[in-house]
C-alpha cells in the first residue's frame, strides 16, 4: 500500500511534467537582449545628467554615461545581470577613491532588462526631449547661429517672413517656418521655448519681443526672450515698448544685448558661439538638481532623494 510519501512524490512528478509540457506549449522562455542602464539620481559632480542612458548587450554597448571607471563598472554588472536574468534594479556609486575617481559626488544607476530590440524607436523614447529654441530671422547671424545649435540637443524653430531666406541641407533638429507677419507665430510656440529676436528689420524685432511680452503675460511660459543689439538699442525698445503699455518689469526681463559677457567679436560665427553659450547657460541654470540632503534644486525646486537601503 502505497505511503503519504509515496503520493507526494506522484504529485510532484505529475506537476514536474504538468509544467514541462506548458512551457513545450508556449515556447522557450526568451531572456532579455539588453541591459538599459540610466542615471536615476545624481548627488553633487556626477559625469553625466539624471535621464542618460546607455544600453548594454551581451557584446555591444549602446551611448554612454561618461566613461571612466563608473561606466565600466555598469557595463560588468549589466552583463552580469543580464546573463543571470536579473530584475529591474538599481545602484549607488559613490565617485571616490574606489573608483578612482575624484568627482566627489554619487550616481544612481537604475538597470533595467529589456527583451525587444533595442531599435531606433526604443532610443528616441529613452532621449529625454531637447529644449525647444525659436529663432526669429534669417540673417547672416541667425545662419551662423543655426549652424551651432545644429550641433547641440535643442530643438529649433527657424522663422522669417521671408520664405526664400533658409538655405538647404539643414541639420535634423532644425525646422523652418514661413509667417507673415512673422510675430504671428509666438502664439503658437511650444511652452517653455527660449526666443532669439534677430529678424532683418527693427519693426519686427519689436513686434515679436510684444508679441512676446504679451504671451507672457497671459502665460508666463517663455523662459527667455533674447533680442540682438545694443544698449542704445535696448533703451530705444524699453520707450517704445512702454508705450505699448508694457510694465518695466515685464521690459526688464528682456536680455538684450544677447550672448555671453566679454565676448568683444562682432563677426556672426563669433556672436553665435556667444549666444549659445549663454543658452546653455540659462538651461543648466533652470535645470532642478538633486541634492543629498534634500536642499533646495534650482529655480526654488525640492527634490527629495530616495531612501538609501
Amino acid at each position: 500500500m502505497p505511503s503519504a510519501l509515496d503520493h507526494l512524490a506522484e504529485l510532484r512528478r505529475r506537476l514536474d511534467l504538468d509544467l514541462d509540457l506548458d512551457l513545450q506549449a508556449r515556447g522557450p522562455v526568451r531572456k532579455p537582449r539588453w541591459m538599459l542602464v540610466s542615471v536615476a539620481r545624481t548627488e553633487g559632480s556626477a559625469p553625466r545628467e539624471q535621464g542618460a542612458w546607455m544600453a548594454v548587450g551581451p557584446d555591444a554597448v549602446v551611448n554612454t554615461l561618461g566613461g571612466g571607471r563608473l561606466e565600466h563598472e555598469a557595463i560588468a554588472l549589466a552583463r552580469e545581470r543580464l546573463a543571470a536574468g536579473a530584475p529591474q534594479t538599481e545602484r549607488r556609486f559613490a565617485l571616490g577613491p574606489s573608483l578612482g575617481q575624484c568627482c566627489g559626488g554619487a550616481v544612481r544607476l537604475r538597470f533595467e532588462p529589456l527583451s525587444g530590440p533595442l531599435d531606433a524607436q526604443t532610443a528616441e523614447r529613452l532621449a529625454p526631449a531637447p529644449p525647444p529654441v525659436a529663432l526669429f530671422g534669417g540673417g547672416h547671424v541667425g545662419r551662423a547661429l543655426v549652424h551651432v545649435l545644429g550641433t547641440l540637443p535643442m530643438r529649433v524653430r527657424w522663422i522669417d517672413s521671408r520664405d526664400e531666406i533658409f538655405p538647404e541641407g539643414l541639420p535634423a533638429n532644425v525646422s523652418v517656418e514661413h509667417s507673415d507677419p512673422v510675430a504671428r507665430a509666438v502664439d503658437d510656440l511650444e511652452p517653455g521655448t527660449r526666443v532669439l529676436v534677430m529678424s532683418f528689420s527693427h519693426a519686427e524685432d519689436l513686434d515679436v519681443v510684444h508679441a512676446c511680452l504679451r504671451r507672457r503675460l497671459r502665460l508666463d511660459d517663455l523662459p527667455f526672450v533674447g533680442l540682438i543689439g545694443s544698449a542704445t538699442k535696448r533703451a530705444t525698445f524699453a520707450r517704445r515698448l512702454r508705450e505699448r503699455g508694457h510694465a518695466d518689469g515685464a521690459i526688464d526681463r528682456i536680455v538684450c544685448p544677447i550672448g555671453l559677457a566679454g565676448i568683444p567679436g562682432k563677426a556672426p560665427e563669433v556672436i553665435a558661439v556667444a549666444v549659445a553659450a549663454q543658452l546653455l547657460l540659462d538651461i543648466e541654470a533652470a535645470s532642478p538638481r538633486v541634492t543629498a540632503d534634500g536642499s533646495p534644486g534650482r529655480e526654488g525646486t525640492i527634490l527629495r532623494p530616495v531612501q538609501e537601503p
